[in-house]
């Protein structure tokens, strides 16, 4: 009796042990979107965790924060700037801080505990921030640099040539224990930082891209541990990046690489030390970086190098004492999203000897960054050139003809005979494959590295099939999209352009959102675009406007607008909206003012860019009836966005303005109609898929013209184009989601899985790693034919996420509070998994139907709910868990209400 006692105790025992090991707790604490970030420049940050919980149907139903300036008083709960107290809310993401003022240069430490419907939560481990400087009286520090071209070659003018530039500072500390040390630097164009020999970041390129006459971005690095008691020295090493830009030209060159750094140090005795940028410091520019520029490449004399330049004890007698330079007029602001990382590293599959005893590397994936070299044999006074393309010629040597003017290589002179080993750190390549020259014999694949670089942020999506096609074309995108990634969304990295180009992220920017946590980088872009916008309203399809280009057209600006809907709607953010709220309405007046008459859009420049050619040698098609007339794209994009500006209006208080955003709506509907629309055929203007699909899926077909309208979509593409795509980067943006929507899945099916010409799947039947700009890619004029392109994915990656995955926003959801989960099956199709880590947390949907037999496993996160709809000829066995809430059915489809949790849901059709 004693031992069934006694057993029964200890059951009781573990299974309390069991239930408290399941309490929800908050995770993945975060403030203003980063963990533990540095260099906060708001004083109402915002906090977002997620929640983890092995128990299903999780809500939270209250949360407290607490914030403190030590973790002790935090532990203690004694000396808060902010206790929230309970607050009775399920939100969990972006709450802002209402407690006391918040100090430049502090340091602040926070939790966070949720109660919720299945018990209370502990207090999360404590997290922190560190905020920027908030006045500009606080820099005592002074631009300083090198103001002279000194060096043989140099130019500001053309294909620009500048050295990098090497300052050095030396100080001593205090006897007195060192508390903390913070260094804040802006480098133009670009900086490595060091203290005392040693990298005070693994960033690369920082400070990351802006317009500079009208924003320059600093860091914040928490550097104490590299800190020595006694002599110390900060060194910095200035690259030309984009403010010395790689081509000459006053939007491109904006001065000579410049510094502005600040070392604060706080002693345990309560004193401190400034060590700033000033005329105390020296500068050469004499070592080993003899030039620099992004298109054309880093060369490296490691004859000059200046060996232990970065520490205390070099004899810098021979260097020069500073230049104070000119402010670069731009607003000194701290940066709010990461800088650029290397991110991953691969290995070349291959290296090939030429008949004149060059090598070719094949990496075997068209990358973006740089090769490390690797213990290689050099020869003295010998040049090692590498040379980077993305494609080779039938002869096996580099194809450069797309590359343009842009020059591509990177030298390294070595200093002596033997091994060394080098990468450069001021310029990055787009590019597969990378000819070496200057070695006099076999090198191995070992000697080279490739070094993957975009800006720093998580992989947040993964994606297969039963398809292979759809599986290549998901990675060719992958690697394309964050290869693209440079600070801004770019274009291209290969070629001499590299820029900013709006239009080629309009819808795509939704798309790289479930791959990557993006929002921190598109936050910071549409404020790049706001500072290159005209004191008139127009925007620039360049951003920042390193190419001004006004056109005063809407297609491409129009990306302004989607970005921000995309940051609220996949991530919850609805600040940007906000803060340029005027700076969109602006632009929208200035386009009644200058391109609308009789309620049309006149204007448009581009078209529906990259339309398959009738002749596969062709950039753009000659051919009438498959162009569509640049007003329909532009009135009925700009349609879209007095609609996305009517509900910008609402969440930012200006309800004032919609009645005037609708009642131009309608004119504009009214008039577009009267003008493109033939009723009898049901077709707009020459019958593209373009004009078609833009006016139904952006709301501008007549009520009951919509199945009419669709059907002439399915028509042109199954008859005129043999079931292949016909749109160019506009039509893209919606065919998808749009075929889908109105039913006809498998033709959309049929478009992601073709192999012949023009297709996605054609590219990779083609060899390509990564998505062309160009249909015709591997046949057309290389003067704009670039293998590393993205704007050509359209809506592609939404509709794999959202309808063959089923992870969808419900229509009243934001960020993916609530889903839903209705997958579309097209014939062919057998098995999807994917997965998205939402701020709440990870969703997962796999699903497989095959031989009449269903099966599909769903996870979704904490605090958030889905509502699943599957056909009902599937005949689910609707399972009993706890988290399922509600099941209803319909003629055509049963419905089943879901809270957090696994669940398993299995049909059978027959």
């Amino acid at each position: 009796m004693k031992r069934t006692t006694f057993l029964i105790a200890m059951l009781a025992t573990l299974l309390l042990i069991g239930c408290q090991g399941k309490r929800p707790t908050a995770v993945a604490l975060k403030v203003e979107m980063q963990e533990n970030p540095q260099g906060i420049a708001t004083q109402t940050p915002r906090f977002s965790w997620q929640i983890t919980s092995d128990i299903p149907d999780v809500v939270q139903q209250s949360y407290r924060i607490q914030v403190a300036e030590t973790e002790e008083d935090l532990e203690k709960e004694q000396n808060l700037l902010w206790d929230s107290g309970n607050v009775d809310s399920d939100q969990s993401i972006l709450i802002p801080y209402e407690g006391s003022d918040l100090a430049s240069r502090g340091i602040y430490y926070w939790r966070v505990k949720v109660n919720t419907n299945q018990g209370a939560g502990k207090w999360s481990k404590p997290q922190f921030w560190t905020m920027a400087l908030l006045n500009d009286a606080e820099w005592q520090a002074q631009w300083i640099g090198e103001d002279s071209l000194s060096n043989p070659n140099e130019t500001a003018e053309g294909h620009t040539r500048l050295a990098a530039r090497y300052l050095r500072k030396p100080f001593n500390t205090k006897d007195s224990k060192i508390k903390r040390a913070t260094l804040y630097i802006s480098g133009l164009g670009m900086y490595e930082a060091f203290l005392n020999g040693k990298r005070i970041s693994e960033d690369v390129f920082a400070p990351t891209v802006s317009w500079y006459p009208e924003r320059v971005y600093y860091n914040v690095y928490e550097v104490t541990p590299l800190i020595q008691q006694g002599n110390n020295l900060l060194g910095v090493k200035l690259g030309n990046g984009r403010f010395f830009g790689m081509r000459g030209g006053e939007t491109m060159v904006f001065g000579l690489p410049r510094l502005l750094a600040q070392l604060e140090i706080e002693y345990a005795d309560g004193s401190t030390d400034v060590i700033v940028s000033d005329e105390s410091w020296k500068v050469t520019s004499k070592g080993p970086i003899i030039a620099n520029n992004e298109f054309d490449g880093e060369e490296y004399d490691a004859r000059l190098e200046l060996k232990g330049w970065d520490t205390p004890n070099y004899d810098d007698s021979s260097w020069n004492s500073v230049d104070i330079m000119e402010d670069p007029k731009g607003k000194l602001t701290a940066q709010p999203n990461p800088n650029h990382r290397i991110q991953e590293e691969i290995q070349p599959i291959k290296i090939t000897k030429l008949p004149d005893g060059k090598f070719i590397l094949d990496m075997g994936q068209n990358m973006v960054g740089w090769v490390r070299i690797n213990n290689l044999n050099g020869k003295k006074d010998q040049p090692i050139t590498l040379r980077f393309a993305e494609l080779l010629n039938p002869d096996s040597t580099l194809y450069m003809d797309n590359l343009r003017s842009a020059k591509v290589t990177d030298i390294y002179i070595p200093a002596k005979d033997g091994t060394f080993s080098w990468e450069p750190s001021f310029v990055y390549h787009g590019f597969r494959y990378v000819e070496v020259s200057g070695l006099d014999y076999q090198p191995n694949l070992s000697n080279f590295t490739g070094r993957v670089l975009y800006d720093k942020m998580v992989t947040t999506g993964q994606f297969e099939t039963s398809n292979e096609i759809i599986n290549r074309v998901f990675k060719n995108a992958y690697w394309g999209i964050r290869g693209n990634y440079r600070g801004m969304p770019t274009d291209c990295p290969q070629r001499d352009e590299r820029q900013g180009w709006l239009g080629d992220r309009a819808t795509g920017c939704f798309g790289e959102a479930f791959i990557f946590d993006n929002a921190l980088l598109y936050a910071k872009w549409v404020q790049d675009i706001e500072d290159s916008q005209s004191p008139e309203g127009s925007i620039s399809v360049v951003s920042p406007r390193y190419w001004t280009i006004y056109n005063d057209d809407v297609t491409w600006p129009a990306a302004y607008f989607y970005a921000m809907n995309m940051l609220y709607r996949q991530f919850g953010d609805v600040e940007p909206i906000k803060k340029h709220y005027p700076s969109m309405k602006r632009y929208l007046e200035r386009i009644q003012q200058v391109s609308m008459e009789d309620y049309i859009i006149i204007k448009d420049t581009y078209g529906d860019w990259c339309m398959p050619p009738e002749s596969q040698e062709l950039i753009h098609s000659k051919d009438p009836a498959r162009k569509t007339a640049g007003p329909i794209l532009s009135t009925t994009m700009y349609y879209s966005l007095l609609n996305l500006m009517s509900d910008f209006a609402r969440l930012t208080g200006n309800e004032q303005d919609i009645a005037g955003y609708q009642d131009l709506a309608a004119k504009i509907k009214e008039a577009y109609n009267n003008r493109y629309f033939d009723a009898d055929s049901a077709k707009y203007d020459n019958n593209t898929v373009t004009a078609n699909i833009l006016s139904l899926r952006l709301g501008l077909v007549p009520e009951g013209y919509e199945q009419r309208v669709f059907d002439n979509i399915v028509r042109k593409t199954e008859v005129d184009f043999d079931g292949h795509v016909s749109t160019g980067v506009l039509g893209i943006q919606h065919l998808m989601r749009g075929l889908t929507q109105y039913g006809n899945v498998d033709l959309a099916y049929k478009i992601a899985t073709n192999d012949t010409y023009p297709s996605w799947g054609y590219m990779v039947r083609k060899g390509a790693t990564t998505i062309w700009e160009l249909w015709n890619g591997d046949t057309a004029d290389p003067a704009m034919n670039s293998g590393n392109h993205v704007m050509l994915l359209g809506d592609l990656i939404i509709w794999y996420y959202e309808d063959l995955a089923g992870i969808k926003n419900a229509a009243e959801s934001i960020a993916y509070k609530k889903l839903l989960m209705e997958p579309k099956f097209p014939k062919g199709l057998t098995h999807v998994k994917a997965t998205y880590n939402s701020v709440y947390g990870e969703i997962k949907s796999e699903w497989t139907k095959e031989n009449d037999a269903f099966t599909w496993d769903i996870v979704i996160p904490a605090n958030t709910s889905a509502l699943v709809r599957l056909p009902k000829d599937l005949n689910i066995s609707v399972p009993t868990q706890k988290g399922i809430r509600k099941v209803t059915e319909t003629d055509s489809h049963i419905e089943i209400e879901l809270g957090s949790g696994t669940y398993h849901l299995r049909g059978n059709s027959n």
